[in-house]
């Protein structure tokens, strides 16, 4: 059967407009994605991240993939304070593939917990992380590390038999329980989520905008996204933590909190204008500084704070950020609030946001301070921000030339 051309045109008119096709230029450059969805840290928390992912269309009730072609991007730190990390993983990892199907795609990035836990930096790994790993062979394998510990101590320590080995092992086991031996195996560099890890980036670009999960400094700026984890890699495999390295650095794209925290000065506006400038991008998105539960725009929507706190941990809070031709909306469970293109709108979106969620402090706090008369020595930075910093983690360091990186 022929058809003449006006019916052809009108087929493709009642079909409605042809949509962008995403385009993957590389690795870590893509362009043509309608819809954009971003998560931020999830520390072990699975069913706040069920949570989250259903509030975005993204699974059903089963967890399977009903995000059509959405681009999810995960900005690191599954792992750690909570007790599933495991699964989290385990369940993005079979999503992706579903993803594909459809062609959606799941960006998993690295954060900085994930390269803790490649180094062997187990500082904030919950017991519960540990009693994942265990199996019926767990006791044999903890034994056998106690064993390999003894043998290292009467090696080099001239003072061993002087040592209350009763009261010296219930302590080492409160370090090394069930399971550490198996977590340890399976973070390695060669093992099943140290190959993970290594797989992923530390940062990409959809349409104009990057990923990351702490930030771009103007130490880092001049790497091209490729080589920014090529460099990770490469330290996380050599794992040496006497020598500073990007995954180590304060100032590196794991660790670095001044997109988020600084304050928003012109001088500060500029070093960030020249960054994405050099990449080509309108808009940062990070995770890894808590916000206290809201999806936070700075300099004018130029940077996006968007770690939440969506782990228990940190409050269990539902923000997530989404990005389509339309704009930046966040999305708090079944309410959706456009972002503010321009830092005079904070205060009406963070009233809205404090609607969805009137028991949280923190938010209110922030909102507090943004409308409390600025002090005689800080000037007028207007940045609203509350205490967002963990306390516990690499504390912020201030740019030491600001306005560079071009």
């Amino acid at each position: 059967m022929k058809f003449s051309p006006f019916v052809l045109l009108l087929s493709l008119v009642m079909a409605g407009p042809v949509q962008a096709k995403a385009k993957k230029i590389d690795d870590y450059h893509w362009t043509g994605v309608d819809r954009v969805v971003a998560i931020g840290d999830l520390h072990g928390d699975y069913e706040q991240y069920l949570k989250v992912m259903a509030s975005a269309g993204l699974i059903n009730g089963k967890g399977k993939w009903t995000g059509g072609d959405t681009h999810l991007v995960q900005t690191g730190d599954i792992t750690d304070r909570g007790p599933d990390s495991r699964k989290i993983i385990d369940h993005l990892v079979k999503l992706a593939k579903q993803a594909r199907k459809k062609r959606g795609y799941i960006h998993m990035l690295i954060g900085n917990h994930e390269a803790m836990n490649v180094s062997g930096d187990l500082r904030y790994v919950s017991e519960g992380e540990f009693k994942a790993f265990t199996t019926r062979n767990s006791a044999a394998l903890q034994q056998r590390q106690w064993e390999s510990q003894l043998q290292w101590m009467r090696a080099n320590i001239l003072t061993f038999e002087e040592i209350d080995l009763v009261a010296y092992r219930a302590e080492w086991e409160q370090r090394v329980p069930l399971g550490w031996v198996e977590h340890r195996n399976a973070w390695s560099f060669s093992g099943e989520y140290g190959s993970w890890a290594k797989k992923n980036a530390v940062a990409v670009k959809l349409n104009d905008t990057i990923f990351l999960h702490g930030g771009i400094s103007a130490k880092y700026c001049k790497l091209s996204l490729r080589s920014i984890t090529e460099q990770a890699i490469a330290a996380l495999e050599i794992n040496d933590p006497t020598v500073e390295t990007i995954i180590n650095d304060s100032l590196g794209p794991l660790w670095y909190r001044g997109l988020a925290e600084e304050d928003e000065t012109e001088l500060f506006s500029q070093t960030l204008d020249n960054i994405l400038e050099r990449y080509g991008a309108s808009r940062i998105v990070v995770g890894h500084t808590p916000t206290g539960g809201v999806v936070w725009p700075r300099f004018d929507q130029r940077v996006v704070a968007n770690d939440t706190g969506i782990a228990a941990h940190y409050g269990s809070n539902t923000g997530i950020l989404e990005l389509t031709a339309e704009g930046a909306t966040a999305i708090y469970g079944e309410q959706r609030i456009p972002l503010p293109v321009n830092n005079s709108g904070r205060e009406g979106y963070l009233r809205a946001v404090i609607e969805t969620n009137t028991d949280n402090a923190r938010l209110k706090a922030r909102l507090a301070k943004m409308l409390a008369p600025p002090a005689e020595d800080a000037g007028e930075t207007g940045n609203g921000d509350a205490d967002a910093q963990d306390g516990q983690e690499s504390p912020v360091v201030t740019e030491p030339l600001p306005g560079i990186c071009r």
